[in-house]
């Protein structure tokens, strides 16, 4: 009868061992902040059509252009932390300005804005800046390992 009980073996013998612990270190590496980079995208798609869901288009039209090019560079960083990760780290402090300057926007770039606006602008940018915070915490975390 043959010997079908396996037993644990230590790995630490296997003659590939090193390698092996590389590639689940690649494999593995970059990927911190995977529920992130979605939301991430998420704020910046709706940052940019919520002049139109909230239809202030007409009364602020330079913040409507306003916010439709800073949710494009929002949403476009969200799919570089889930394309490259690993090299977009050094942006997370850049999502975290963008979510500051989204928060006073409606002051600097809106003329009067109403009530409605300036909430929709400082929802946005306190989810980004918090998002921003998230992605640059585990960026930290990454360096120092």
């Amino acid at each position: 009868m043959s010997n079908v009980s396996h037993t644990r073996a230590d790995i630490t013998s296997h003659p590939d061992v090193s390698e092996m612990r590389e590639r689940y270190a690649r494999m593995l590496g970059g990927r911190d902040v995977a529920l992130v980079d979605g939301p991430v995208f998420l704020v910046g798609l709706y940052c940019a059509v919520s002049p139109w869901v909230l239809h202030f288009s007409a009364s602020q039209p330079t913040l409507v252009q306003h916010n439709l090019i800073m949710g494009i560079a929002i949403a476009v960083l969200g799919l570089g932390f889930t394309a490259i990760p690993e090299r977009m780290y050094g942006l997370s402090w850049a999502i975290c300005a963008m979510g500051i300057w989204m928060i006073v926007s409606p002051w600097v770039v809106g003329s009067s804005p109403d009530m409605g606006v300036i909430l929709n602008n400082v929802i946005i940018g306190g989810l980004t800046l918090l998002l921003g915070l998230a992605c640059a915490g585990a960026a930290a975390k990454t360096n120092r390992t």
